[in-house]
């Protein structure tokens, strides 16, 4: 922003929240001169619905915004209710400012209509994207009222904008798409009582000078909606909270802007499509002018999607392992090692992915892209529910309360790196299978695909079928790196414990009963002993440890004798170089590097610890491991000073066989040389080499690496 804004007069676009440009301005405050208009999609004035008698026309809505369920603030639009104190920075910045609200928006669904035409006219690689993106979204649409509530909203603003900007003599804000109208709004930032200190506003509690210099009884000073469930809110009827409303005010607080009202009726009176938006959406999105020069297949000629599975022949196969992993740096490295094993001593059967750690869902295109290069695409990747136990909206299941997971830093050294691996991801090379939203009824969706073979198992769905499939008289054995959600669910299925042979889990830390050292919580604080796979999900961790399986648990404590970035560097630079090595060295440098230049990387060896716990399982008796057996509970309850803290409890405590000691040398040895080892490697060594089958002839094709598992 800085470069683009400082290189002359600008016309700025947001289309979410309002976030990056409130620091931008309060940051850069000489620059705000060169940003010449700014348009905003987003926020609610006097939002109108469609009538459902298929006229088109709108009325005044029951509910004003569209955060659902509407019980607690039935006034915000997402954009801007994401950051309400953004939203008011930016729209009192004094810059030019035009609304395009839901009042607008609307009134322009993706009607049955457009649809159809839409699905009729795909000539373009970029129509051709978008439509399949829409009908995707239209498969996953709650209620079965996709084409009254899914609206044109971004592409609305830039149309209304685009439209405005070539008629700029017109001050009214004249365009070909939208009724604009001239409003004084201001967005509300907090709710009344103002000056009521009741521990929910960021900006005043624990400051002695309020943040940002806020009047501590100002419009900024009273309650802060936390949560769709937070009991300030809610009441009978309709929800009270306000947090993110673009509401009309005629006091000193108001700005005056230029508002889209309503989508204009088509020109064309006899045409299907109601509106003159979608006609010129579909004309210019179809336009050979400026179109996408290819897709995947034209850009790739010999572009083919092949799926790799071993053959392992009569090879005896060992213990049935299941990987539970929530996708941190550590655990895509224990993978890899888990994979290098031979098949006689470990046999990954599954692995469960927890949406309760430190990547987003979408992040499970890596593990299918390290599989994929690996030769096992074989291998069932199923995915956990998105919240930890307990955290569930009630009346929405689709929403939830993320307090452990927002201790997972949102930027850097948090879920931004951890969704691009760091920005590996991209040399990975890229499996046939990928994160779909895609579902059929009996899953629970709320209508079947046309290729039901695309829709993204569930940890459920791959622990059943593992279990279906097990030999008769063999038992199942559990390795968990991230949060226990996926463990405590399965906990609950039929006759769960009777198939489990035993739990290996990699956390928790009982650091405080012997030499009080600390725990890794290092974004909360005030939580000095507790251990993040613990505290990400303490109820499901509770539920674990007191049930009757046997576990075995490898605490903070023992990660951290084995967190040496230098000492595995050297070991892998000694070590011969297969793919698979050469990626993880690759991964384990950067963490290494960013952890040397940047504050923001400070924790990066609480990853390098998390390959302990599959060392561990396989049970290599070079490494000198010994155990002991200790009474211990997970404290799930109470002030968030002590949720997560492992203890010792003779009377209440489960016992646990936990490592006291390893070899550390030995370790780093053993891991590099498994890493290092030709048999089971790469299949596929990055990208860069499945472009080149893709674009070259195979009989040109000579992969010296490949093996045959």
């Amino acid at each position: 922003m800085i470069d683009t804004i400082s290189s002359g007069p600008t016309t700025v676009f947001l289309m979410g929240a309002h976030t990056n440009f409130a620091i931008f301005l309060m940051t850069n405050p000489h620059l705000k001169k060169n940003v010449k208009h700014i348009y905003a999609m987003g926020g609610s004035v006097r939002s109108n619905c469609l009538k459902k008698d298929g006229s088109g026309n709108s009325i005044e809505c029951a509910d004003i915004g569209n955060l659902y369920p509407q019980d607690s603030n039935p006034y915000a639009e997402f954009n801007i209710f994401s950051d309400p104190f953004a939203a008011y920075k930016v729209l009192h910045s004094g810059i030019p400012f035009t609304l395009i609200p839901l009042d607008a928006t609307n009134s322009i669904p993706v009607s049955k209509s457009f649809f159809m035409e839409f699905e009729r006219r795909q000539d373009t690689y970029e129509a051709k994207y978008c439509f399949q993106a829409l009908k995707m979204i239209r498969y996953t649409w709650l209620g079965g009222i996709f084409y009254e509530q899914y609206c044109m909203w971004d592409s609305f603003l830039v149309g209304v904008a685009l439209s405005t900007m070539r008629n700029s003599h017109n001050h009214n804000g004249e365009n070909k798409f939208a009724e604009m109208q001239y409003m004084n709004i201001t967005v509300v930032t907090s709710n009344k009582p103002y000056g009521a200190l009741d521990g929910s506003n960021p900006l005043i509690t624990g400051y002695s000078i309020p943040k940002f210099n806020v009047h501590k009884n100002g419009v900024h000073s009273g309650h802060v909606q936390m949560g769709m469930q937070d009991p300030f809110c809610l009441q009978k009827g309709k929800g009270k909270c306000q947090d993110g409303y673009t509401k009309e005010d005629t006091g000193e607080d108001a700005v005056r802007v230029l508002v889209a009202v309503k989508a204009k009726a088509s020109h064309d009176k006899g045409s299907s499509l109601g509106r003159e938006f979608y006609r010129s959406f579909l004309n210019v999105i179809n336009s050979p002018e400026r179109s996408g020069r290819f897709d995947i297949r034209s850009q790739y000629p010999n572009h083919k999607e092949v799926l790799y599975k071993p053959d392992f022949g009569k090879k005896m196969r060992g213990n049935p392992i299941v990987f539970d992993m929530d996708m941190s740096a550590g655990d895509f490295l224990a993978l890899l090692y888990l994979l290098k094993l031979p098949v006689e001593l470990i046999n990954l059967k599954g692995i469960l992915i927890s949406s309760t750690g430190w990547a987003t869902p979408a992040t499970i295109d890596v593990v299918y892209d390290i599989l994929h290069m690996m030769g096992r695409d074989d291998i069932p990747v199923g995915l956990g529910d998105a919240f930890a136990v307990g955290q569930v909206n009630p009346s929405f299941t689709a929403i939830g309360d993320c307090k452990y997971s927002k201790a997972i830093p949102q930027g850097s050294g948090g879920y931004l790196d951890s969704d691009t691996l760091y920005g590996l991801a991209r040399d990975l090379p890229r499996s046939p299978r990928r994160y779909t939203a895609a579902n059929f009824v009996k899953y629970g969706a709320p209508r079947d695909i046309e290729n039901p073979e695309l829709r993204q198992p569930s940890a459920q769905d791959v622990w059943k079928s593992v279990v279906e499939y097990l030999d008769p008289g063999s038992k199942i054995t559990i390795l968990t790196n991230g949060p226990l959600t996926n463990l405590a669910q399965i906990l609950g299925s039929e006759n769960a414990r009777s198939v489990i042979q035993g739990v290996y889990i990699v956390g928790g830390h009982i650091g405080n009963v012997y030499d009080n050292s600390k725990g890794n919580l290092f974004t909360v604080p005030l939580n000095k002993y507790a251990e993040l796979n613990m505290f990400l999900d303490p109820l499901a961790a509770k539920e674990v440890f007191t049930s009757s399986l046997g576990i075995t648990l490898v605490p903070l404590q023992m990660q951290r004798r084995v967190s040496s970035f230098s000492t595995i560097l050297s070991r892998m630079n000694a070590t011969t170089q297969t793919p698979e090595l050469v990626f993880a060295r690759r991964l384990l440098s950067r963490l290494w590097q960013l952890q040397q230049q940047h504050y923001r990387y400070h924790h990066m060896d609480i990853f390098l610890g998390e390959i302990l716990g599959a060392v561990t399982l396989a049970g290599n008796p070079h490494l000198n491991q010994t155990f002991t057996s200790k009474p211990l509970k997970v404290l799930a309850d109470g002030d968030i000073t002590v949720i997560g803290e492992i203890t010792i409890d003779e009377e209440q405590g489960k016992q646990v066989k936990v490592l006291e000691n390893i070899n550390s040398q030995a370790y780093y040895d053993h891991f590099t040389r498994v890493l290092g080892d030709h048999r089971q490697s790469a299949v596929l060594a990055s990208f860069h080499e499945q472009e080149r089958l893709w674009t070259s002839r195979p009989e040109s094709i000579n992969i010296g690496h490949n093996q045959k598992l």
